[in-house]
């Protein structure tokens, strides 16, 4: 099997990577929302000034010369950049499909219709609940209203509707609400996908991560809508690592098929990436996207088997899941190279069942990359906002 070397340079036996298939844009980390979820970066305050058009052009391009088939964009909230429909008419050109991830604050009528003239195949709308009151709530905000308007755009405009939920404690027992919702709407597709503790959403893990009887009935919940509904509304229901034994196959590997781009240019294998110590993350404003892909250390550094540990260098499962997550990896036990403690071989897996176990007492321990943070008593909810931007290493 290919190996690298220590610093992440493949090794002359290190087979070379097949093309970046999916090809996710972050135009903008600016958004209207405040999601006490949200998986950007907690200090995303600080990152640079965002790519322009002509540079995300050129990312586009690059990337579709490799072979890049499916594009994402997303933010924060791409409806911000006022220059969405030329990127997505570029994108249709090229011959990407194309799907928008939006909360949908600033689609208009002529945006939408715009957009549906650019090329976009695809609009991903985003809820944080079934009720004003608690969709507000959990984005401080005031867009229910709004969010209902656009489900009704969208469709006017023949688009599929596919909704996305982030489900977590506060929102997990409204599931059976949040599907008849859907339902009115007339959505085609909805995924309710569990918190990834992630960014924003790691910060308040102590509020988020539900107890397991509180998944259980959800599960439940969603398996009725199922049987009632059938294939007239798919329902994608996202399990939370910290209740499984195996690690999820993360990105199918880290530099397989994913490239990410950053609004300020930076190019991640996963959205997450940039905050994994000593990537040398390689800039698009500065390197070709052929160069990032096949030749950054960066890309290179989780290729292959070279940089795992035991227990994941001698599992027979490191080929289906790669070992697992390197950001949750990082993010529980302060080392990318470590086993992903959702699994059950690690040993450190006891730092997940204790979060669960805390979380069926009513709250969750905080993790190794949170140490002397007040306790999950003392710390309230942290919305997301410029203010109160965080940098990991003071988490």
């Amino acid at each position: 099997m290919a190996v690298a070397d220590s610093v992440g340079v493949p090794s002359d036996a290190t087979p070379r990577p097949g093309p970046p298939l999916w090809l996710l844009l972050e135009l903008t980390y600016r958004c209207p929302l405040h999601c006490v979820f949200c998986y950007n970066p907690t200090d995303f305050a600080n990152v640079g000034r965002e790519l322009d058009t002509d540079q995300w052009v050129r990312v586009l391009r690059e990337a579709r010369a490799l072979g890049a088939v499916q594009l994402g964009l997303s933010g924060g909230e791409p409806l911000a950049r006022d220059d969405l429909e030329i990127i997505a008419g570029e994108a249709h050109a090229l011959g990407y499909y194309t799907n928008l991830i939006t909360s949908g604050i600033g689609l208009t009528e002529a945006r939408i219709a715009a957009l549906k003239s650019a090329g976009v195949d695809h609009i991903q709308l985003s809820f944080q609940d079934s009720t004003r009151e608690m969709n507000d709530f959990l984005s401080s905000t005031r867009t229910f209203e709004l969010k209902a308007k656009v489900a009704a755009l969208i469709k006017q405009h023949d688009y599929p509707m596919v909704l996305n939920v982030v489900l977590h404690r506060l929102n997990i027992d409204h599931v059976g609400d949040i599907l008849a919702m859907a339902e009115r709407m007339g959505a085609e597709y909805v995924e309710l996908a569990n918190t990834q503790y992630y960014g924003w959403a790691s910060l308040n893990r102590a509020h988020l991560l539900p107890s397991r009887a509180q998944l259980q009935r959800a599960e439940q919940v969603t398996q009725e809508f199922r049987a009632r509904l059938g294939e007239r509304m798919r329902i994608f229901f996202v399990v939370p690592d910290y209740f499984e034994t195996r690690p999820k196959p993360c990105m199918n590997g880290l530099g397989s098929v994913f490239l990410t781009v950053a609004p300020d240019g930076l190019a991640l294998p996963c959205h997450a990436a940039r905050m994994l110590p000593g990537l040398d993350l390689p800039n698009v404003r500065d390197v070709s996207v052929q160069s990032i892909w096949y030749d950054s250390r960066a890309f290179n550094r989780f290729r292959g088997e070279g940089w795992m540990k035991d227990p994941c260098r001698s599992c027979p499962q490191r080929t289906r899941d790669f070992g697992g997550c390197r950001c949750q990896a990082f993010l529980l036990t302060g080392d990318p190279d470590n086993a992903d403690p959702v699994c059950d071989l690690s040993p450190h897996h006891h730092l997940v069942t204790s979060a669960v176990a805390q979380a069926e007492r009513g709250s969750a321990e905080p993790g190794p990359a949170e140490r002397g943070a007040p306790t999950p008593g003392e710390r309230p909810l942290i919305f997301r906002d410029h203010r109160t931007s965080i940098p990991v290493s003071s988490r």
